[in-house]
């Protein structure tokens, strides 16, 4: 009986304690950011992997003139929004994961932007336009390059925000803001296809107008910064479909091509490199785009990726559903049934569900360097 007492006596005592603990985190201030996004906006920047509306069908890149019709966005938003998908985006996924709204394109002048912009252009290159067409190289109608987007990001700043130019202002600081740069160049290395300018010239250049664009940048004060490498663009169905047979690697993609992309990425990461030197109270992180991309090749049925080649929506059965004078949405053109299935959703653009495998493998899976957790670290610590 006496035992019975105690023990009771004893339970009673943890309970009040328990019951004392949690009044006291109730009333206690919580930290700030539990509840709330790590980051309050994203500003974004890139090509056609990255544009979310800033092109429609009578201003984008000549090969692909439907994306303002169905099938485009038939899977995720049911309707057509000017992505180059079925569905979404690697950014669309990554305002998703950071509970963020989709960001609405720059050229949306009725979008409420509170939450950020997209500048990112489908058929944007690197190397400013003008390049193109003084060596006559131009086979695309879109203008803009990467340094457009900075123009547009300052226009921005200036009309929207009261900042803008070199000077930073108290006012006009990102502290709250993720900066995330969607691969850009792969339509520089496409616009010299079949002429006599050497890819390395491409790659020069390009690396160079990438470089000053993200000085640019973090000269503004930016903190936290995300940069795409390129894919394994020699995966993509356009590539397979113009190369030689013999010209492939051990996962079936174009050798070439991949060479080419992979060398781009080791020289970008070693300007990010310098950057990281330059710009100390930065944080830059490289999202290694190519490792991603081969490592899902590799593992296609954990992401019940069946088809790595053949594009989903297209023209001309196999072994690529792919002809360049007949694109998705073409009146010819017809769309599987189960793009989910899929990597290549157009030919040169991808499904939802690659972009959704590699947006987590970018966010939880380590081939963002350093890791995004350490970038999401480094704002915590900073608030």
């Amino acid at each position: 009986m006496a035992s019975s007492f105690k023990l009771l006596s004893s339970l009673t005592t943890i309970i009040l304690i328990l019951f004392a603990s949690l009044c006291l985190a109730s009333t206690a201030p919580s930290r700030r950011g539990t509840n709330s996004p790590p980051f309050k906006k994203i500003y974004a920047f890139g090509d056609s992997y990255t544009d979310t509306g800033n092109t429609e069908s009578s201003t984008g890149p000549n090969g692909f003139t439907y994306v303002s019709n169905l099938p485009y966005g038939s899977t995720f938003f049911h309707h057509p929004t000017n992505r180059y998908s079925d569905g979404r985006l690697v950014i669309d996924f990554v305002a998703q994961a950071l509970s963020l709204p989709f960001l609405p394109p720059y050229r949306d002048k009725k979008a409420n932007k509170s939450s950020g912009v997209n500048f990112a252009v489908a058929g944007s290159t690197a190397i400013p336009h003008e390049f193109f067409v003084r060596n006559n190289l131009t086979l695309d109608i879109t203008p803009q390059s990467i340094q457009t987007q900075l123009g547009w990001f300052d226009k921005f700043l200036k009309e929207k925000q009261g900042c803008g130019g070199a000077a930073v202002k108290p006012s006009c600081t990102f502290d709250d803001a993720l900066f995330w740069v969607g691969e850009i160049g792969a339509n520089d290395y496409a616009y010299i296809i079949g002429s006599s300018m050497p890819g390395s010239t491409i790659q020069e250049l390009g690396i160079k107008s990438i470089t000053s664009f993200l000085k640019a940048l973090l000269r503004k004060g930016v903190k936290y910064l995300v940069v795409q490498g390129l894919p394994p663009t020699g995966c993509l169905t356009i590539a397979l479909a113009l190369a030689a047979d013999d010209d492939r690697d051990a996962i079936g993609c174009v050798r070439s091509v991949n060479n080419q992309s992979y060398s781009h990425n080791t020289i970008l990461q070693a300007k990010l490199h310098d950057l990281r030197v330059q710009f100390p109270h930065a944080v830059i992180v490289y999202a290694d785009y190519w490792n991603a991309y081969h490592t899902i090749m590799k593992n296609r049925d954990r992401y019940g990726l069946r088809e790595p080649f053949k594009a989903c929506c297209g023209s001309g059965g196999d072994p690529y559903n792919f002809d360049v004078f007949s694109t998705c949405g073409s009146s010819s053109a017809s769309s599987c049934p189960n793009p989910s299935h899929y990597i290549n959703w157009d030919g040169v653009h991808l499904t939802d569900a690659m972009d959704k495998a590699i947006s987590s493998l970018f966010l939880q899976g380590g081939f963002c360097h350093p890791s995004f957790d350490y970038l999401l670290s480094r704002k915590q610590h900073h608030v």
